[in-house]
């Protein structure tokens, strides 16, 4: 059953997000409680109008709240992926159908063909996406080598990070860092 104090909201994706959804929060005159990626709970419970308030604002910086239960699953699902692979430090160390089961508490192969069938791809290669999207804001630092690189991320070597990096971008990890960053995407565009 869901709390009536929680919203599910889409496109947070990084700590910046939470600042911004707890200072909307405070705005729409909510005390919140407890803000994390995706979620936000509040002390009160909110009536319509406050709600569609606050669904307002929200939108007003790229967010959206998430009504439907499936899209709750599936935003639980991307946020868990970003969480692993920008904000973990040990992601690789993690197999990833273990690591969804558990943060979702869903059987794998139902949340992969949920995730396949609204988003036309499957979570693996979500998953690469995201993946090579860290590797392109690594490049960018400038501060890490290649090789340096694949070893923070375990690839089981630089031709292997080559390799995908190539097939997803179609250039080299040398090439992109040539760029100095231009071809980042924003997470939630990932």
């Amino acid at each position: 059953m869901e709390r009536e104090n929680v919203f599910h909201i889409k496109n947070m994706v990084c700590n910046r997000c939470i600042l911004v959804v707890t200072r909307l929060l405070e705005k729409a005159g909510f005390t919140p409680l407890d803000v994390g990626l995706g979620t936000a709970v509040v002390q009160e419970k909110p009536g319509r109008e406050q709600r569609e308030a606050f669904r307002k604002l929200l939108e007003a910086y790229g967010f959206e709240l998430i009504d439907d239960s499936r899209m709750r699953l599936i935003e639980q699902i991307r946020t868990a992926v970003i969480e692993l692979v920008h904000y973990s430090e040990d992601a690789s160390k993690v197999n990833l159908s273990d690591y969804l089961r558990e943060r979702c508490h869903r059987d794998y192969s139902a949340l992969s063909k949920l995730f396949s069938e609204v988003n036309g791809i499957s979570i693996e290669k979500y998953f690469l996406a995201q993946r090579i999207e860290r590797v392109k804001e690594l490049l960018a630092y400038g501060d890490l080598t290649v090789s340096e690189i694949a070893d923070k991320l375990r690839y089981s070597s630089v031709a292997h990070l080559s390799a995908q990096f190539r097939a997803q971008t179609g250039m080299s990890p040398t090439e992109f860092r040539r760029l100095k960053g231009r071809g980042l995407k924003p997470l939630d565009e990932v």
